[in-house]
């Protein structure tokens, strides 16, 4: 367990283990590094682990400001960059899709392949109507409402309640200030940046879906042989990707479904292995 110093805070991370190439486990909104346990006890036997705490999250400390996709990303490729990992396979949940799109848009060089795990998109508009709109949400839930309502969603009847009720808790207490801020602008980030980040990838990636915003904007469980918005986008601009699937659980993907999510990450390193 270490700190980064980066800005005015330090990031909280974790490595583990030895081989290469390293992974690098990015977690979502409201989140942590330990969402990853069941991928680091898999990996950390034959490969470099590292697992975060983006900024406002988890065990970092000490940030007031910075809370965009933007700063996220950067925030990872320096401690990808620190840590002398260069190129690292990402793994991404949730949000940590974006922010691993974003470290690769600006420090391509250090990115080997790309795991995005039930990533979305969820806004089109201009940025700043996308901003405007979710803002407007935020306020007329009131906050710990909203990201209750918006967590409980994530799960399915089958799910592990102590583990869909800690998350929800853990969700509930995710700061105002960095909440406030990171949502409008994560939405913004889809709005303006999203395609650019996608259409520049060239490295192998692996896309693992297992719910999706219906019209209504309720998560749902993802059937076999369906498809949504933001995996057609994915087909148009990454047309090498490869996408499974992961039907039958909810947005916790590597959680409930650990060993399928194994199993692709372990056929990632494969394929870069040249096997």
């Amino acid at each position: 367990m270490a700190l980064f110093d980066i800005d005015e805070g330090q990031l909280f991370y974790e490595q583990h283990g030895s081989g290469d190439p390293p992974l690098v486990f990015v977690h979502g909104l409201a989140c942590a590094h330990q969402d990853w346990r069941n991928q680091l006890s898999h990996f950390a036997p034959s490969h470099r682990i590292v697992s975060l705490d983006q900024r406002g999250h988890g065990q970092s400390i000490g940030h007031g400001s910075g809370f965009d996709i933007g700063t996220f990303g950067a925030d990872l490729a320096a401690l990808v960059a620190e840590r002398d990992l260069p190129p690292a396979v990402l793994v991404g949940h949730s949000m940590g899709c974006r922010v691993v799109l974003e470290c690769t848009r600006i420090a391509p060089d250090s990115v080997a392949g790309l795991v995005l795990i039930d990533g979305s998109r969820l806004a089109t508009t201009n940025a700043e109507s996308a901003r405007r709109e979710m803002r407007r949400a935020i306020e007329e839930s009131g906050y710990e409402d909203f990201f209750e309502r918006i967590f409980h969603q994530m799960f399915t009847a089958a799910s592990d309640a102590q583990t869909r009720d800690g998350i929800i808790a853990r969700a509930r207490r995710l700061p105002r200030a960095v909440g406030f801020e990171l949502m409008p602008q994560m939405v913004a980030w889809d709005s303006e940046i999203a395609e650019r980040a996608l259409r520049s990838l060239k490295i192998p990636v692996t896309v693992l879906q297992s719910t999706y915003l219906n019209e209504s904007r309720d998560r749902v469980s993802l059937q076999s042989g369906k498809t949504t918005p933001w995996l057609e986008l994915v087909r148009e601009l990454v047309p090498h990707a490869e996408i499974e699937i992961v039907p039958g659980v909810g947005h916790f993907t590597m959680i409930e479904a650990a060993d399928q999510v194994n199993r692709h990450i372990e056929t990632m390193l494969e394929k870069l292995a040249g096997n």
